[in-house]
């Protein structure tokens, strides 16, 4: 594989037949490709299709949008570089897309949630140069689900070792893949990979039939806490309505915009996404888009956009981005929670997923759940270094879960 076409900003794939292991007599053309409109989306989507943890995040109209809008791109840090695996047509048909790898040359660590600033400043302190890194990951997106996308488990395990390979032969610093599902997360373990573990909210739905229904499953202090947070907000007199899919027009898109990049200057920092993004999953996966839109005194105050799959073997809702022009007290939670929660409760979806971070889920029904990510570095003395810091990492999670799980909101028998 030649290292050059690696570099990032060249713009130019890479090619290299492999033979898949267990397989002598299957060949795969391996490429780079650096704009994913080069991939025919059915054909990626099928991938997508194989996996149970799978999400709409991986779908081609996901990731092009963020390409394609200038969120995630050269000049934005994010170098698309996805790594892909053909498979020769039989009859004389053409070749198929056999496997890929969402995966980029990252010029920073900004959008990924697995946070290696501390590395980073290890590296530069040492006179060494972090950046470029490769990153396997959803841009701004820290869901757990599919890095490997694969039509088979020994192409899956095939594409591992070659995206292991080009991390080796480019002389970049480093391979990080984010948030891979548990059955990934072991390949990637077996493969040597250095494994870190982190901790995300999950709200699972157990049959409930109401809000209240599932209020009664909490403790007393906890249900008493949240009617009260709703009851505040009712009392401001604010009203909430939910678009789905389609029913969100452009002036809602406009809206919602406006809400986002509010929540970033209150917080002195930049919006990763912008209005074209937006509109642009509006259009192509509307099945997927839920925007609530909360009001007072008939003017727009406050938004939420959540992604769901109400797919029965997937059937979780994914909170995303939110915003107020506004504050009211607990309208954070009301707009980005509670609204969502009856979502999932009406549309009988089972899992609401709250997104990185933030131990105030736990008050509200959410629980903890463990996450993975893997890294490969290629200079081996640092290697070491974080091996031994992610040890002390693991078990300062485990004794986090722990203390978490001594907290639990629901009532007890």
């Amino acid at each position: 594989m030649q290292s050059e076409s690696c570099v990032p900003g060249d713009g130019k794939p890479a090619r290299q037949s492999r033979k898949a292991a267990g397989d002598p007599a299957q060949e795969y053309r391996t490429e780079i490709v650096a704009d994913l409109a080069e991939i025919d989306p059915a054909a990626w989507d099928a991938l997508v299709a194989r996996h149970p943890d799978a999400t709409p995040f991986l779908k081609h109209a996901f990731l092009h949008a963020l390409h394609a809008s200038g969120s995630a791109c050269g000049e934005t840090g994010w170098n698309p570089r996805y790594l892909t695996l053909w498979a020769p047509g039989a009859g004389g048909q053409p070749e198929r897309l056999a496997a890929a790898m969402p995966l980029y040359a990252k010029t920073h660590s900004y959008g990924e949630y697995v946070f290696d600033w501390a590395w980073a400043d290890a590296y530069a302190r040492n006179g060494i140069e972090y950046y470029p890194k490769w990153l396997a990951a959803i841009p701004f997106t820290p869901v757990r689900g599919a890095r490997l996308l694969a039509e088979g488990a020994h192409v899956r395990r095939l594409l591992l070792q070659v995206a292991l390979a080009l991390a080796a032969e480019s002389q970049m610093s480093s391979l990080h893949i984010l948030f891979p599902d548990d059955t990934e997360a072991d390949l990637m373990q077996q493969a040597g990979m250095l494994m870190r573990h982190g901790v995300q909210f999950h709200w699972t739905n157990d049959g409930y039939r109401s809000f209240d229904d599932f209020l009664a499953t909490l403790s007393q202090k906890k249900r008493k806490n949240i009617r009260a947070e709703r009851r505040q907000v009712a009392q401001a007199g604010i009203t909430f309505r939910r678009l789905r899919g389609a029913e969100i027009d452009d002036d809602a898109w406009k809206f919602f915009n406006r809400c986002y990049r509010q929540t970033y200057r209150e917080h002195h920092s930049t919006p990763y996404l912008n209005l074209d993004f937006f509109r642009r999953i509006g259009a192509s996966m509307p099945q997927h888009l839920l925007l609530v839109i909360a009001e007072r005194a008939g003017q727009r105050i406050a938004s939420s956009l959540v992604v769901y799959d109400d797919a029965p073997e997937v059937s979780t809702l994914y909170g995303r981005y939110w915003g107020a022009l506004e504050y009211h007290a607990c309208l954070h939670f009301e707009t980005a929670y509670y609204q969502p929660l009856e979502f999932c409760i009406e549309q009988g979806i089972g899992t609401f997923e709250g997104g990185a971070q933030g131990e105030h889920k736990l008050a509200r029904g959410f629980l903890p759940v463990p996450t993975r990510s893997a890294h490969w570095l290629a200079h081996p003395a640092f290697a070491d270094a974080v091996e031994r810091f992610l040890e002390r990492e693991r078990q300062g999670i485990d004794a986090y879960l722990d203390e978490l799980g001594e907290r639990n909101p629901f009532a007890r028998s």
